[in-house]
């Protein structure tokens, strides 16, 4: 994906198989599903193979249902089609994502750099008119009857605090947060100018979304007074400020004309347990609303907007911990399961350099000894520990990877075929007759022959080790074409000690394994991982006691894919009718 001016926007996966996977989207048409020629493919089976399309221009973002089996839904509610907003979030089956708009943050996070917190003259004509303690503004959403006609009015059509609402349940990304918010306090109370500055780690508070009404005047600066900053912050009180109405150094017009004199509103921004910083909106004040205020009367902003103000300041402040708790519990997640596979990882190394280690004295012994036939038992052990080590990397390799198929018209029972000829020793070994069948009807489809070499590989040594214990323990491995469905089946039986039907979703799951020290849990999750990227499915049937049977399905009519022509399939010699 080019880096350049074309980069719109992102989508995040906050949920899901595909879980922490980021898809850098550029302008156009952006196919969405299950195929593996979908710009973002999904690994989830609830997900169609052509689910939904994202239409993504400069200054929109649609997104367009395909006919999904399971629907597309936009922050909860299932939708046809929808306009998406930077921070909404997008579900396809299980899978949950964070529409990200890059340009739309980017013009408000370039204002940032024209707030300034003064100290000196500016500071000192100013005055607060009115002030209001941090929690009165939780207090007013739970009893809106208790506020003013006017506040009672905006609170009861819920129309802002619904919004703001909304904003802390599904906006998870901080800049579009503070914009979000911005934009509520502009509509709420009509602010000119607005600016959120949040503490950094340091406590050092810095502005991280700034709005103005003409934000096309270059060389305008925001002026905010660091003494009504240091209040709001020290108090944990809301307060209304102007020019001091008392102030007899400064003419009216001069004031007016030369500090360009302005009404404002700062906020705390109140966490659960501290202040993270304020909410600042002004308007710039005319003379005679600076007249009147002097007089006693009203100015454009008063005590219910300033109540209001509070309110979605405390709103703000739990989405904005939100938002950092999730961040954080999604580092934590990283880190744990860094940890874990380091410690299980290194369990399974550990056990296969004994066993190295246990056949290099054979075979030192053997030498020392001249003894031929110590040096073959001790090399014999030392090459099954060289294949485990090599089968450990490759499935480490193959599970941590995204990898396309490289799909080629092959012959899948010859694939098979060498599977089952490299595990009949092992079979012999361990007292397991297994048992090959081919379709000899089946013909050639298009595979990736290396990849389902490893899934079927995986799968086959799973069944001779569950069928050790049996009596007459047997593994059956057959294959054979659906032409209905146009779909190849590898089926894998055993007739081992079985799963329950309800841990049949866990031995899929990375590090599950129910062979103890013998299996990493890694064959499983690689299998799936690859037979996903041929668009395929493992399904299993089980019953404790009665073996199990793995079935591998691989579809061979792949719509969409731009290697097949309409009504044909990826099988030779084999054409159906389009899906």
């Amino acid at each position: 994906m080019c880096q350049g001016e074309s980069l719109l926007a992102s989508l995040f996966v906050i949920q899901g198989v595909d879980q922490g996977k980021r898809f850098e989207l550029e302008s156009g048409s952006i196919a969405l599903g299950r195929d593996s020629t979908n710009a973002v493919r999904l690994h989830d089976t609830e997900v169609s193979r052509r689910h939904a399309e994202l239409q993504l221009e400069t200054s929109s973002a649609r997104i367009v249902d395909l006919g999904s089996a399971n629907g597309t839904f936009v922050n909860g509610a299932v939708v046809e089609q929808s306009e998406l907003h930077s921070g909404d979030r997008l579900q396809l089956g299980q899978t949950v994502m964070l529409f990200h708009n890059e340009k739309s943050n980017a013009r408000a996070r370039d204002l940032t750099a024209r707030v300034d917190l003064t100290q000196g003259a500016l500071d000192d004509r100013s005055a607060i008119l009115g002030r209001i303690p941090s929690d009165e503004g939780s207090r007013v959403l739970q009893s809106p009857d208790a506020a003013g006609g006017w506040l009672r009015d905006r609170l009861m059509n819920l129309s802002v605090m619904y919004r703001a609402t909304q904003a802390i349940s599904h906006v998870l990304d901080t800049d579009s947060l503070a914009t979000q918010i911005l934009d509520l306090v502009f509509e709420s109370i009509g602010a000119d100018r607005g600016a959120i500055l949040l503490k950094d780690r340091e406590g050092v508070l810095a502005p991280r979304a700034v709005r103005m009404s003409d934000a096309t005047q270059p060389d305008e600066r925001m002026a905010i007074s660091r003494t009504i900053v240091d209040y709001v912050l020290e108090k944990q009180e809301g307060v209304i400020t102007t020019d001091a109405p008392q102030d007899s150094r400064f003419n009216l017009a001069q004031s007016i004309v030369d500090f360009q004199i302005r009404e404002a509103i700062c906020v705390p921004i109140q966490g659960r347990h501290s202040t993270l910083g304020v909410l600042y909106a002004d308007v710039h004040s005319g003379a005679a609303s600076l007249a009147a205020a002097r007089a006693g009367g009203r100015g454009r902003f008063n005590q219910e907007q300033l109540t209001l103000m509070a309110a979605i300041g405390h709103q703000a402040g739990l989405a904005f911990e939100n938002t950092a708790f999730y961040h954080d519990k999604i580092e934590a997640e990283r880190l744990a399961a860094i940890g874990q596979t380091i410690a299980t990882l290194s369990h399974h190394i550990k056990n296969i350099l004994q066993g190295v280690r246990g056949g290099s004295y054979l075979i030192d012994l053997g030498l020392k000894e001249k003894d031929d036939g110590i040096v073959r038992r001790g090399w014999t052990i030392v090459e099954k520990n060289q294949t485990k080590i090599y089968n450990l990397v490759m499935d480490m390799l193959s599970f941590s990877k995204e990898r396309e198929p490289v799909l080629e018209l092959s012959d899948l029972n010859e694939t098979v075929g060498d599977v089952v000829e490299l595990m009949q020793p092992r079979a012999a070994e361990m007292g397991v007759q297994l048992e090959w069948t081919p379709d000899a009807g089946l013909p050639r489809v298009k595979i990736d022959p290396e990849g389902i070499h490893r899934a079927v590989l995986n799968i086959v040594t799973n069944a001779i080790d569950a069928s050790e214990d049996a009596a007459e323990a047997r593994v059956r491995v057959t294959t054979c074409w659906d032409a209905d469905r146009a779909v190849a089946q590898v089926r894998v039986s055993d007739n081992g000690v079985g799963i329950d039907p309800e841990d049949v979703g866990e031995i899929f799951q990375i590090f599950a394994s129910t062979k103890g020290s013998r299996g990493t849990g890694l064959g499983l999750p690689v299998s799936q991982k690859i037979i996903r990227e041929h668009g395929g499915s493992i399904n299993v049937e089980s019953q404790p006691g009665q073996g199990a049977t793995f079935i591998l399905e691989l579809p061979m009519n792949r719509p969409g894919d731009p290697r097949s022509s309409p009504g044909q399939t990826f099988a030779e010699g084999a054409v159906i009718a389009d899906s």
